[in-house]
């Protein structure tokens, strides 16, 4: 499936469109000329727990969303708001683009504190997110989100159950409204401080993702998910993994009741997920998915030097 950066490099971006024969194909053409063009070496980062299980895709109206997978369960919890009302659970490429900053800002720190004025701006920014109009209202939700809910990893391991309760945050994530006085958004700088267990497990478990390619993904909360589920699997690997259609289904199927409606929008999602990351080799046929040993997205080293 990593044909198309090879279409590119042999003939050439429009060339390249040429030859693929969907709207779909043609995205991917467009996004492996980016990466392969990018020379940026910024990272972003995210707990291991993340590459495992996810948020949701699209809204829910349950105040509980749990995802299991393997020896990993997440579960999250919405919060309240002041009347006792449920504020929902976050979900969506909004909310998992917040959380990467975050998680980046605080490993490039190392401090729970992290600013929310013109270094999130700037991260949006780069990541094609607008600070306007309706996609900055969709911020500020899952922003909102994000600072009220609760959640809990669960683990196995050889002797025992383990748990991580807490939050994302420990104080609300502020963003300024869109209609908020002009010099007071450009002197935008409230900060947030994350949970301390939330950060403490992200120091011991922190996974190096490329920012070029997350730019690319970032309006796609199922090529994200794939992307760092991949970035973190690959890498690790020493021999082929097939891996079963409901095997996938359990990880990526929430909200496809069955294996069949998510095969295509997998598919399609994978297809980019491996636009933005050139290094990953993955096989798809009819009955599986096989993961193949490939490099990381970004090398141990970039994420040392980081610290």
């Amino acid at each position: 499936m990593a044909h198309v950066h090879q279409l590119v490099l042999q003939h050439g971006r429009a060339k390249a469109r040429d030859l693929v024969s969907t709207k779909h194909e043609r995205l991917c053409v467009d996004v492996a000329a980016e990466i392969l063009a990018a020379e940026s070496d910024e990272l972003g980062i995210t707990h291991s727990g993340f590459c495992l299980t996810a948020l949701p895709h699209k809204e829910i109206l349950d105040t509980i969303w749990r995802r299991e997978n393997h020896k990993l369960t997440l579960i999250v919890e919405a919060g309240l708001d002041k009347s006792g009302n449920p504020i929902g659970v976050p979900y969506g490429p909004k909310a998992r683009m917040i959380l990467l900053y975050l998680q980046t800002k605080a490993i490039q720190t190392n401090c729970r504190e992290i600013e929310l004025g013109n270094s999130m701006r700037d991260w949006m920014f780069r990541m094609n997110i607008s600070d306007g109009g309706k996609t900055y209202k969709q911020v500020r939700e899952q922003a909102y989100r994000i600072s009220a809910c609760r959640l809990t990893f669960f683990w196995e391991d050889e002797h025992d159950d383990l748990r991580m309760n807490g939050a994302f945050v420990k104080t609300a994530i502020n963003l300024k409204s869109a209609t908020a006085d002009i010099r007071q958004q450009h002197l935008w700088k409230d900060t947030v401080e994350l949970d301390e267990s939330f950060f403490e497990a992200l120091k011991a478990h922190p996974v190096p993702l490329w920012e070029p390619a997350l730019r690319q993904i970032s309006g796609k909360s199922l090529a994200i998910d794939i992307y760092i589920w991949l970035a973190y699997r690959l890498r690790s690997l020493k021999k082929p993994l097939t891996l079963s259609w409901p095997s996938i289904h359990r990880q990526f199927g929430a909200g496809y009741k069955e294996v069949w409606h998510l095969k295509p929008q997998f598919t399609d999602a994978l297809k980019l997920a491996l636009a933005v990351y050139p290094e990953a080799v993955v096989d798809v046929t009819r009955k599986a998915v096989t993961l193949h040993p490939s490099p990381p997205p970004v090398s141990d080293n970039r994420l040392i030097s980081m610290r």
